[in-house]
């Protein structure tokens, strides 16, 4: 059950302030220490707008990732990065997003960086909100490293990939976090072709040092790279196989895709908590508070007031922050007023 009913959350990410974006495409500009001291200011701005909007759950906003997946392939050792990606010109989409190639054995001696990343937020946060950290999982990892002799597809990839994840999840919990986010849109953009207990399969392992040990949540989305998505925006396929992951609460993207299939959350509800995506990260609508509350109520119908938590469809990285800004606070203030209606 959700520590409190109708709860609110943010998957992960949050935009970057302008002069982070500016400053990450030139960062050769900038010393060891400068860069730390814009990390922590970029932190501190992501919560600081979270808090502002009364959230019940907030992150550092991914504000250290300078790319979801390239900041952790900045970890991995055994990999040759890309310099240029294939497709410069045209309508921007996910073909715009160049693969990797694999030149040794994947290890990764360093970690994956998110323990690091929670340990600033701890640091920068004030108390009061639950702190939350998201880590893509292994699926998602190896969608942008080009298989070799080595790992012949993506499945091997993604088993040399999944001690990595599992260690870094249990060092998270070993550093005091309590409610974790393993990120597998991969797994819901393809799971209309793979073998979806294979999927279950992969995820559960990659979890299981922190079951048990924290709040845990996964998030399927459709993919979001400068608004668009990639996969069958459809979550039939997925269950009811994924209601085998071994987790509290399963996020779905409903904001976008107007509702549709919404009566899955009672499916999902029979078994985990439910995340509802309320805001459409992919559009300029503001919702307004009136909004936001009458699907707070549509929801409602569907699953009860302790198994539900309302969320944007996906993080919020690419959406512009003064919208991410407004979207969040009305977000919070409908369910605010459902609570008050319904005296939770």
């Amino acid at each position: 059950m959700q520590p409190r009913p109708l709860r609110t959350t943010v998957i992960g990410s949050y935009p970057f302030p302008g002069w982070l974006e500016y400053a990450s495409q030139h960062l050769e500009a900038f010393g060891q220490d400068d860069i730390a001291e814009m990390q922590d200011d970029a932190v501190v701005c992501a919560v600081h707008d979270q808090i502002d909007s009364g959230l019940d759950v907030i992150t550092d906003g991914e504000q250290t990732r300078f790319d979801f997946n390239l900041s952790f392939y900045g970890y991995l050792d055994g990999i040759e990065l890309e310099s240029r990606t294939p497709r410069q010109f045209g309508p921007p989409a996910h073909d715009q997003r160049g693969k990797h190639g694999i030149t040794d054995e994947l290890r990764a001696p360093r970690g994956l960086g998110a323990v690091e990343e929670f340990e600033r937020l701890k640091r920068l946060a004030p108390t009061g909100p639950t702190l939350k950290a998201s880590i893509p999982g292994p699926y998602t990892l190896s969608g942008r490293l080009l298989p070799n002799s080595q790992y012949k597809d993506r499945y091997a990839v993604t088993e040399a990939l999944l001690p990595f994840v599992r260690d870094e999840l249990a060092a998270l919990v070993a550093a005091g976090c309590t409610e974790v986010t393993v990120d597998e849109p991969s797994m819901s953009c393809y799971a209309h072709r793979e073998d979806r207990r294979r999927f279950v399969d992969i995820f559960n392992r990659t979890v299981e040092s922190i079951v048990g040990k924290c709040r845990l949540s996964t998030h399927l989305c459709f993919g979001n790279f400068k608004g668009h998505a990639v996969g069958l925006r459809q979550y039939a396929p997925m269950f009811p196989d994924f209601l085998e992951f071994h987790v509290d609460e399963i996020h779905v993207e409903m904001a976008s895709r107007e509702y549709s299939e919404l009566a899955i959350i009672q499916q999902i509800a029979q078994k985990r908590d439910v995340a509802v995506g309320v805001i459409d990260v992919k559009s300029y609508y503001i919702e307004t508070v009136e909004d936001i509350a009458a699907r707070v109520h549509e929801c409602l119908q569907h699953a009860p007031a302790d198994r539900l938590s309302f969320a944007p469809d996906c993080g919020l990285s690419q959406t512009a922050r003064w919208a991410a800004k407004q979207k969040l606070a009305n977000m919070v203030a409908g369910v605010q007023r459902v609570r008050e209606e319904l005296g939770v």
